[in-house]
C-alpha cells in the first residue's frame, strides 16, 4: 500500500518476507509485504497475535533481516547492509522505544536519554535537550536513576532519549504496555506532539485501539500479509476492524 499524501517516504518493505524454521515448523511471519510509511506522521501497525506486525518493524528497523525482499529507511536500502552497517543506521538515523524501557540502572536518567550520543560519539544540543525533557515532563528527576522513577517516568525517559539525537524515525514497540492508563496517554499525547509540533517521524506497534487512535493511519496486518488500512483512525472503528480480523 503507498503513502497517503504524497509526502515523502521514511520507511519502506518491498516484496517482505520472513521465514522461521523450515520444513513442518516453518513460519511465513511476512508474506510479501509492500507497504511505505510517510516522513512526518504517525502511524500504527495492528493485528492479531502472530500477525506479523513486531516482525515488520524489526526488519525495517535493521533489528532483524528479511529472508527475501528488501527494506529500506529513507533512500538507504537495509537488505544490502552487513551488521555492522545496519547498526551504524540504527545509531544514525533510529530511536527506539520499547515495552521494556532499556535504561542502564547505574546510571541517571540524564545520563541514560544521552547515552546514543555518547556512544556515537556527537555533542548535546542542550537547547534541544531542554525541549525534549520539557515535553516528556521530567525536567526535575534528571539526576535520578531508573530504580528511583517510576514505570511512567522511565517510559518518559527512554521517550526522551529516542527523540534527543533527532532521529528520521522512531520505532515504537508496544511503548505503553506496562503503563498504566494515565501513563500511557501521557506517553502517547508527547509522541503525538513530536510529531505535529516537530515533525517526527514515528511507527508504533500496539495491540491498543485507544493507543491507535493517536496516530494519523492504522496498517492492519494478518498472516503475515497487509489486509487494510485507516486514515484518521478512532478507537471505535479500530475496534470494530480488529474484531473482524480476529473472527
Amino acid at each position: 500500500m503507498g503513502t497517503t499524501t504524497g509526502a515523502a517516504v521514511a520507511a519502506r518493505a518491498v516484496a517482505a518476507v520472513k521465514v522461521y524454521g523450515t520444513g513442518d515448523a516453518e513460519v511465513r511471519a511476512l508474506d510479501g509485504i509492500d507497504a511505505e510509511f510517510e516522513e512526518g506522521r504517525f502511524t500504527a501497525i495492528m493485528g492479531p497475535s502472530g500477525s506479523g506486525k513486531s516482525t515488520l518493524m524489526h526488519c525495517l528497523a535493521g533489528l532483524d533481516s528479511l529472508t527475501d525482499g528488501q527494506v529500506f529507511l529513507g533512500d538507504t536500502d537495509l537488505t544490502g547492509l552487513d551488521e555492522k552497517g545496519r547498526t551504524r543506521v540504527r545509531r544514525d538515523e533510529v530511536g527506539f522505544i520499547f515495552q521494556a524501557f532499556n535504561l542502564v540502572p547505574t546510571l541517571t536518567a540524564r545520563e541514560n536519554i544521552t547515552l546514543p550520543l555518547d556512544i556515537a560519539g556527537a555533542d548535546v544540543d542542550e537547547d534541544w535537550m531542554s525541549t525534549v525533557v520539557g515535553a516528556v515532563g521530567i525536567e526535575d528527576r534528571l539526576g535520578h536513576k531508573p530504580t528511583e522513577l517510576s514505570g511512567g517516568q522511565q517510559q518518559r525517559v527512554a521517550a526522551a532519549r529516542a527523540l534527543v539525537s533527532r532521529p528520521k524515525i522512531v520505532f515504537a514497540d508496544e511503548p505503553t504496555g506496562a503503563l498504566d492508563s494515565s501513563s500511557g496517554a501521557d506517553l502517547l499525547g508527547f509522541m503525538r506532539r513530536a510529531v505535529d509540533e516537530y515533525g517526527q517521524t514515528t511507527l508504533m506497534v500496539t495491540h491498543d485501539p485507544g493507543a491507535a487512535a493517536y496516530a494519523d493511519r492504522v496498517v492492519f496486518l494478518a498472516d503475515g500479509k497487509i489486509v487494510d488500512e485507516m486514515l484518521e483512525p478512532t478507537a471505535e472503528r479500530v475496534l470494530d476492524k480488529m474484531k473482524e480480523l480476529a473472527a
